[in-house]
């Protein structure tokens, strides 16, 4: 499975810029799935539902289905954080996955960047950071977007993917 990431520090802008390749790629025929990290305890359950009294009584993994869509929820209860290429073995096999977030694993990624942030870019100091999406002009030893620039940095991706 080919896997591209979407990095940078908060409010950069990589949930815009990935919900825009996402939309931008797929319209080109091509299946994508995605993977989001977040740092914080997150819940997509709603309190009360059978799922949720599944859950809370121990269940080790809830699966939620219905006609339209199913969920499959896995408590570690205690255990390590699950490392993404073990995520990435449980998704159905498709064309490209988008991964939002794991900025230190090693995949390919572009960097998302907003001067207003104050952050510095991370790309400096990670070669797997293949390239750039900011909004302001940056000299770089690797390719530089404007981060609006959706369609080339999807051809950018996607060369860089092999598709």
């Amino acid at each position: 499975m080919r896997v591209f990431g979407v990095v940078g520090w908060k409010n950069s802008g990589k949930t815009g810029l990935m919900e825009r390749l996402v939309a931008e790629i797929t319209a080109r025929g091509i299946g994508v799935s995605t993977v989001k990290h977040a740092h914080v305890a997150f819940d997509i359950d709603q309190a009360g539902t059978d799922s949720d009294r599944h859950r809370r009584a121990g269940a080790r993994e809830v699966m939620l289905s219905s006609p339209r869509r199913f969920a499959l929820m896995h408590e570690l209860r205690g255990e390590a954080e699950v490392p993404l290429v073990r995520l990435l073995e449980r998704l159905a096999p498709v064309d490209l996955v988008l991964v939002e977030g794991y900025k230190r694993d090693t995949h390919p990624k572009i960097e998302a960047h907003r001067a207003a942030t104050g952050q510095p870019l991370i790309a400096p100091g990670d070669m797997s950071v293949r390239a750039v999406a900011s909004d302001t002009p940056l000299s770089l030893d690797r390719p530089v977007f404007d981060l609006d620039a959706t369609g080339e940095i999807a051809d950018f991706i996607l060369r860089e993917v092999g598709l």
